[in-house]
């Protein structure tokens, strides 16, 4: 979704929530890139399954923005 969509539609307990084991900034200017803005990962993989062998799946620990 757009950072505007993502600005109206998630509020920052929303954020801290999502980020839950992320070390990560928690507050309103970051609520355009919460991970619910995005497409779900396991259904992009699935949609892709004929085009990739999945090898490694990696977890978030930090993200840095700014």
């Amino acid at each position: 979704m757009s950072r505007t969509a993502a600005e109206k539609q998630f509020t920052e307990a929303d954020v801290v929530k999502q980020t839950q084991g992320v070390i990560c900034r928690k507050d309103k200017g970051i609520i355009d890139e919460i991970p619910g803005a995005y497409k779900d990962i396991d259904q992009v993989m699935a949609n892709q399954v004929d085009l990739v062998d999945v090898v490694h799946t990696l977890k978030q620990v930090v993200c840095v923005k700014g």
